[in-house]
């Protein structure tokens, strides 16, 4: 879902680390310094956030940081459910719940750059059953939509619409 504007943020990046440790202990997956500041660092903006400016970021703290130590960071993350990538974007942001494997879909806001995700199995098994019925064999789902989210549709209100 998008944050709402008024939410306490240092609380959603603890609940996020709370879970991801929960997550990784449950599967025996180690959370290093680095992967848990990785993962605020996603967590500290409800956008996505590329990998250049999350290595930027982490250099305040480690300043040698390099591309390899960012991207095992992220594969780490990705693996265990802890955030998604957004394609379109190449970006990532916090997955909000880890604990279940899903797909995904995102909502993502053309105006103020905010995502929200839809976490819908319908929309996965019907893109796999239509999928199977073709011969191919789904095996990883992202779906983006990009429209406006509520606030900024409710800031223009002659925005075009999609018409059904």
């Amino acid at each position: 879902m998008f944050a709402p504007k008024s939410h306490d943020h240092a609380h959603c990046i603890e609940d996020a680390i709370d879970r991801a440790e929960t997550v990784c202990g449950a599967r025996g997956a180690r959370l290093t310094d680095i992967r848990r500041q990785v993962l605020e660092l996603i967590w500290k903006r409800h956008e996505p956030i590329g990998a250049y400016d999350l290595l930027d970021e982490l250099r305040t703290t480690h300043r040698r940081a390099a591309p390899p130590t960012i991207y095992r960071a992220l594969d780490f993350l990705m693996e265990n459910g802890l955030v998604h990538r957004i394609e379109s974007l190449n970006a990532y942001v916090g997955c909000p719940h880890p604990e279940q494997a899903h797909s995904g879909q995102f909502l993502i806001c053309r105006n103020c750059g905010s995502i929200g995700e839809l976490d819908d199995p319908e929309i996965a098994d019907s893109v796999s059953e239509r999928a199977a019925r073709q011969g191919f064999k789904a095996e990883r789902q992202t779906i983006e939509v990009r429209g406006l989210c509520g606030d900024c549709a409710r800031l223009a209100p002659d925005a075009p619409r999609v018409v059904q």
